[in-house]
C-alpha cells in the first residue's frame, strides 16, 4: 500500500472515532417531557429532613407517605408567589421555599403546555426545595421543618415583602423577612432576639435539597447535579453519582466540605434551571456537597452553607442575611445579578465549557444581534459570515496555497514516477518544489483548525443557553435547539408513518431536510477538487458526506443549519480563489462524469 494511502485511511479512521466519539457523549436520544418527568417521580420519594454539617442537626419530621404534589401543598397553610417571571407558595410550616414555577417557560414547544415546574415540597415526587435556620446549642429549639411561622400577609410580591416570626418559648424570637425581585432572586434576612437572659452563639445556615437522584441528560459535555464557586476554592461541580463516592462525613454517607470560604454560591443545577444559596459575600462559611441515603425516601443530594456562629448577648438582636436564586439560567440576568450584589464567579452558574472565552462571547453576539433581526436562526447565519470575514486573509492564503497544489499536480505525479521505489528522493524533491513555488502544503488544515473551536462553542451555545431552548427558525424548526423533526423516511410528513417507532433502526431513519442539505453542501464541496485517481480514494469521498449527513442529523437544527451555510459560504469562496490563481474549477466536470454513461469493457479494450 502507497504511503499516501496509509495517510489517508489513518486520516479517517481518526475522523471516524472522533464523530462516533461525539455521537456517543454529545448526541445520546433525549427522552420527551412526559417520560423525564415520569422517571423523575419514580426516583424521588420526599422526605422532610435534613442534617447541617458543622453543626446540631435538625430533627427530621417522620417520613410521609409519598402524595401527589398538589396533595402536599393542601397540608400546609401557604403564602402565594406572584412576579411577572415566577408563581408559587411558601409554606409557613417550615418556612421553606419549596413551591416554584416558572410563568416564562414552557415543557414544549406547544404554547398550552404546562409551566416548568422548579421547586416542589417534601413528600411529593420530585421533593426539591431551599431552607434556611439556625444551628446552636442550649438556645432551646431551633425553626425546623414542622415550625409554625406566623404572618399576615397573603401574597410575596416584588413590591411587598413577606414578614414571618415564631417564638420558641425559651426567650428567642426569630423574625424572617423574605423579598422577591421580578425574576428570580430571593432576599432572606433572618432577625434573632435573645430574651434568655444568657448569652448564646447561634450559626446561621442555608441548602439546597433534592429528594432522588432525577433524570440527568447523561452528556458529557453539560453538568447536571451539584454545583458551586467556593471562596477562593474556585468553581467546583459534582453529578450526582460523583458525589455518592465521596467519602462519609459526620452526618452524611457521601460528602465534601470546604472550611472557612467567603464569597461564591452553591446550589444544584439542571441544563436551564437552577437553585442555589448565595451566602452574604463579605462573611465567611462552610459550604459542602452531601449524599444522605434514607430508608424511607432514597438519596438526598443537599448543598449547604453555614456561617461562622454569632454571639447574642442577653436582650440583643443578631441579623444575617443571604440570597436564593430560582429560576432559568438567562444570561442577562445570571450577569445582572453577579455585577448587582457582587456575586464571584455567578456567571459559572451557566455552563460555557472550556471554551468559555470563545462560547460567551459567541453568544453574546448572537444574542445582539437577535435584538434586530428577532430570529436566532437569521442571527446564526449572520454570525457565520461575520466569521467568514473576520477570517478571510487566512483562509484565502490557505485556499490559495491549495489552488497552488492543484497547480503542481502533474510535477508532482512526474515527481513520483521518476523515483518510484526511493521515498526519500520523493519527498525531496517535492520539498523544494514547494520551495520553489512557495506552497505551504500545511496551511490548507487552516480552516478546518478555525472551524473546530467555533463549531464546538456554537454547539454549547445551543446546547446550553436557555434562549435558544425552542427557538424557532423558519417553516418546521421551531426549536433550533432540537434535531430537525422531519424525516426522509416518512417523505417528510407526507406519510402516516413515525420511522422513529421502528425498533433498533429508529434513530438511524431520522434523517431531516436540513441534515441532507447539509450533506449536499458537503459533497458539493468536495467535488469542487479533482477526483482523485486511486479507486479507494474516489469511494471514501464518495461515502463521506453520506456518512456525515446520517451522523450530524440527531445534532441541534441550529447547528447543522450553521454547518450547511459555512459549507455554502466555503464553496463560493473557494470558487474564487480557485479561479483568482488560474485553476479549474473541477465541481462541472465531476458532476457531468457522474451521469455520463461509462463505456464498457469490450469497447474500452478495442
Amino acid at each position: 500500500m502507497r504511503e499516501e494511502n496509509k495517510n489517508l485511511f489513518f486520516a479517517i479512521a481518526l475522523c471516524m472515532a472522533i464523530l462516533i466519539g461525539w455521537n456517543y457523549y454529545f448526541s445520546k436520544p433525549v427522552p420527551p417531557a412526559s417520560q423525564q418527568q415520569n422517571q423523575t417521580q419514580s426516583a424521588t420519594p420526599g422526605q422532610p429532613g435534613a442534617a447541617i454539617p458543622g453543626g446540631a442537626a435538625p430533627q427530621p419530621a417522620p417520613a410521609p407517605v409519598l402524595e401527589s404534589r398538589e396533595e402536599v401543598l393542601a397540608k400546609s397553610p401557604r403564602v402565594k408567589i406572584d412576579t411577572p417571571s415566577l408563581t408559587g407558595s411558601i409554606a409557613l410550616r417550615g418556612a421553606r421555599i419549596d413551591d416554584v414555577q416558572l410563568k416564562r417557560f414552557r415543557e414544549t414547544v406547544d404554547p398550552n403546555s404546562p409551566i416548568i415546574t422548579l421547586l416542589s415540597p417534601s413528600g411529593a415526587p420530585g421533593a426539591y426545595f431551599a431552607d434556611f435556620s439556625w444551628l446552636g446549642k442550649d438556645a432551646g429549639p431551633m425553626p425546623a421543618s414542622d415550625t409554625l411561622w406566623a404572618t399576615d400577609s397573603t401574597a410575596l410580591t416584588p413590591e411587598k415583602p413577606l414578614v414571618l416570626t415564631w417564638d420558641n418559648g425559651k426567650g428567642l424570637v426569630f423574625t424572617r423577612t423574605i423579598s422577591i425581585d421580578d425574576k428570580s432572586m430571593f432576599s432572606i434576612t433572618d432577625n434573632v432576639k435573645n430574651n434568655t437572659g444568657s448569652e448564646l452563639s447561634l450559626s446561621p445556615y442555608g441548602l439546597v435539597s433534592r429528594h432522588g437522584k432525577p433524570h440527568v441528560m447523561g452528556y458529557y459535555v453539560l453538568h447536571e447535579g451539584l454545583i458551586g464557586v467556593l471562596g477562593e476554592k474556585g468553581l467546583q461541580e459534582y453529578t450526582y453519582d460523583n458525589i455518592a463516592k465521596e467519602n462519609a462525613i459526620p452526618g452524611y454517607d457521601h460528602g465534601k466540605i470546604w472550611d472557612s470560604v467567603t464569597g461564591g454560591f452553591l446550589g444544584i443545577t439542571d441544563k436551564y434551571w437552577a437553585a442555589a444559596i448565595i451566602p452574604d459575600q463579605s462573611q465567611s462559611y462552610q459550604g459542602s456537597f452531601t449524599a444522605r441515603v434514607d430508608p424511607n425516601v432514597g438519596t438526598i443530594y443537599q448543598a449547604t452553607a453555614v456561617g461562622a456562629p454569632r454571639t447574642i448577648a442577653p436582650g440583643e438582636s443578631i441579623q444575617f442575611s443571604q440570597k436564593l436564586f430560582a429560576g432559568a439560567k438567562e444570561m442577562h440576568v445570571v450577569d445582572g445579578y453577579q455585577a448587582a450584589y457582587n456575586i464571584k464567579n455567578f456567571d459559572l452558574l451557566i455552563d460555557w465549557g472550556w471554551f468559555y472565552f470563545i462560547t460567551k462571547p459567541l453568544f453574546k453576539l448572537i444574542d445582539f444581534l437577535y435584538k434586530f433581526v428577532g430570529n436566532f436562526g437569521v442571527s446564526i447565519l449572520i454570525v457565520t459570515l461575520f466569521l467568514k470575514l473576520v477570517f478571510l486573509p487566512l483562509a484565502n492564503k490557505s485556499y490559495a496555497s491549495m489552488a497552488k497544489m492543484k497547480a503542481v499536480q502533474p510535477e508532482m505525479t512526474a515527481i513520483r514516477e521518476r523515483f518510484p521505489d526511493d521515498k526519500v528522493k520523493q519527498q525531496q524533491a517535492i520539498m523544494e518544489l514547494y520551495k520553489k513555488e512557495k506552497i505551504n502544503p500545511v496551511s490548507g488544515c487552516w480552516p478546518m483548525l478555525i472551524q473546530i473551536p467555533v463549531f464546538f462553542a456554537l454547539y454549547k451555545v445551543l446546547f446550553v443557553s436557555i434562549e435558544m431552548r425552542q427557538a424557532p427558525f423558519f417553516g418546521w424548526i421551531r426549536d433550533l435547539s432540537a434535531p430537525d423533526p422531519t424525516t426522509l423516511f416518512n417523505l417528510f410528513g407526507l406519510l402516516p408513518f413515525d420511522p422513529s417507532t421502528v425498533p433498533v433502526l429508529g434513530s438511524f431513519l431520522m434523517l431531516g431536510a436540513w441534515p441532507m442539505f447539509m450533506g449536499v453542501t458537503m459533497w458539493l464541496q468536495m467535488k469542487m477538487n479533482p477526483q482523485a485517481t486511486d479507486p479507494t480514494q474516489q469511494m471514501v469521498f464518495t461515502w463521506m458526506p453520506l456518512i456525515f449527513t446520517f451522523m450530524l442529523a440527531h445534532f441541534p437544527a441550529g447547528l447543522v443549519i450553521y454547518w450547511a451555510w459555512n459549507n455554502l459560504l466555503s464553496v463560493i469562496q473557494q470558487a474564487f480563489i480557485m479561479r483568482k490563481n488560474g485553476v479549474k474549477i473541477e465541481l462541472w466536470d465531476n458532476l457531468s462524469q457522474m451521469f455520463r454513461r461509462k463505456p464498457s469493457a469490450e469497447k474500452s479494450g478495442k
